[in-house]
């Protein structure tokens, strides 16, 4: 432990360091400041780019805060975290399996199209078949789309579906432009996306900025923007540099280690948020891989000290899990929340049972940048997994090699990612343990999992699901196919004439923010 020790020291001090040490050297691309109006322009800097323009294809946070202001969906989640209809003007559920869905009058797309029936059954299907786009697992308990006229859909599911309005208004259910994605085809489609939100695409330069501006048509009403920037700044330091200097309005994921810099200045604010967002480690189950063995998995659990981690560089705004549902969201265990099992001679025991007496070699792949203090968690959980006999061999990646990594399934061992719930039920976290999903990354199976897992998901006696979902926990959190570490704050910093309140599932909805 006395290295171990003296890493969390050295740790404290490079972040003491770098809050002395990184008070100018931020630089604007000049976004707000480029002519435009002040208070009629909004430049946003999130931690990492978007991977793609199609909607339905990404699962992260950063591609969902600016498709959910391009595309319309049939629900939405309001400030206090409500289910409200947007595209629908309103629906009736007929029996257990059948729902009629009335669309508004009067939406159209932003090349000037009518939004229809038609363009819900189009953008239903496309994520309810394509097995290649990354929504896809979320909508398959829909099994027919029909169109009963111009403005009404019918929805029929394979069974009960105690999830469906919540899927509605989840990413992938954006409504997509049938006539103009057959016509133009996906590349082009993506060269130039349309929707029906109210912005309008503009540009994109992968690595640096995404521009929107105004579709004055808009069904909801003018939007407040003249001009929307969200620029991608990995670098905490440039992020909080570039709040400071006026060249961004608004900067999330703003790590602890940058707080005294915010806090010191009068011209910008912290802003406290919660988030679903959970930090875990994927661990790979594959028959011969070394993780393989259950005694080697509880090993790396026990031999990783979550609070330590969290006291030494989240100050309070992350809290130690043992679950993949974070607190917040239906079907959560408080069982396995704020808790850990930390014990290094046990994990030494272990091993030596494994038949690791003398150590064992495992890869850790891991993001630097992507997420608050990402690679000094990684580098902490390195040294901890050192001191009881774990060689790692570290792999830190900037956010797309990562991407990569995890999209493509390369990853070996162990691979760490922060995992948020974009359904707000704990069927969008525990679809990780089912043997479809799972497989080629984790390749994790339990058949009372899967038993559990499907019936949960046809249960309408709430109570009695939630059980479902955490007796489910119960069981990962013993077979570890993922290893939890933390359930993460969500800290913004915003300049002193923004008005700003985050939300529990971290989307930013443009005309939510205000300039004073």
């Amino acid at each position: 432990m006395k290295k171990l020790n003296v890493l969390l020291m050295v740790v404290g001090l490079i972040l003491l360091l770098a809050i002395a040490g990184c008070g100018g050297d931020a630089s604007s691309d000049g976004s707000a400041a480029s002519g435009d109006d002040e208070n009629k322009s909004l430049v946003i800097a999130q931690a990492s780019d978007l991977t793609t323009m199609d909607p339905q294809n990404s699962l992260s946070t950063t591609g969902d805060r600016v498709f959910r202001n391009m595309f319309s969906r049939l629900f939405y989640w309001d400030k206090n975290m409500e289910l409200q209809t947007e595209a629908a003007e309103s629906y009736e559920q007929l029996d257990d399996t059948t729902w009629t869905f009335n669309l508004k009058e009067g939406m159209t797309f932003h090349n000037g199209d009518p939004v229809t029936a038609e363009d819900v059954k189009f953008s239903l299907e496309r994520v309810m078949t394509d097995d290649t786009l990354k929504e896809y697992s979320y909508f398959q308990q829909i099994s027919e789309v029909n169109v009963l006229d111009e403005l009404q859909v019918e929805i029929i599911t394979d069974g009960p579906m105690p999830t469906l309005l919540n899927v509605l208004a989840k990413s992938g259910s954006d409504i997509m432009p049938k006539n103009y994605f057959e016509e133009v085809g996906l590349e082009e489609f993506q060269k130039n996306p349309i929707g029906s939100g109210p912005y309008k695409y503009v540009e994109w330069l992968r690595d640096d900025k995404v521009v929107l501006e105004p579709y004055t048509d808009y069904f909801g009403g003018e939007p407040k923007w003249e001009k929307v920037t969200v620029r991608s700044i990995p670098e905490s330091s440039t992020r909080v540099g570039e709040i400071l200097t006026g060249g961004v309005d608004l900067a999330t994921d703003i790590p602890p280690n940058e707080w005294e810099r915010i806090e010191g200045e009068s011209s910008v604010k912290l802003v406290d948020g919660e988030s679903t967002r959970v930090s875990l480690l994927m661990v790979r189950t594959t028959e011969g891989s070394v993780t393989a063995d259950p005694r080697v998995r509880e090993a790396i659990d026990l031999a990783i000290d979550q609070q330590a981690i969290v006291d030494a560089l989240f100050r309070g705004t992350a809290v130690p899990v043992r679950s993949r549902v974070p607190e917040g969201v239906f079907g959560s265990n408080p069982d396995l929340y704020d808790t850990r099992v930390f014990d290094i001679e046990k994990a030494k025991e272990l091993l030596a049972e494994a038949g690791y007496a003398d150590g064992v070699e495992i890869t850790f792949t891991a993001s630097k940048g992507r997420y608050p203090l990402d690679g000094e968690v990684a580098e902490l959980i390195t040294a901890m997994l050192g001191e009881v006999g774990i060689k790692v061999n570290l792999k830190l990646l900037e956010s797309s090699a990562f991407i990569d990594d995890y999209n493509s399934k390369a990853n070996e061992e162990l691979l760490m990612i922060g995992l948020a719930d974009g359904l707000l039920d704990a069927s969008y976290s525990l679809v990780h343990y089912t043997k479809e999903r799972a497989a080629g990354q984790t390749d994790y199976y339990n058949e009372e999992v899967e038993e559990l897992f499907h019936e949960a998901g046809r249960n309408l006696d709430m109570e009695e699901r939630s059980k479902q979902y955490q007796r489910i926990q119960e069981i990962v959190a013993e077979e570890r196919p993922h290893i939890f570490l933390f359930q993460q704050g969500s800290d913004y910093a915003i300049r002193e004439n923004v008005e700003f309140t985050p939300n529990l599932n971290e989307v930013i909805l443009f005309d939510d923010i205000s300039k004073n």
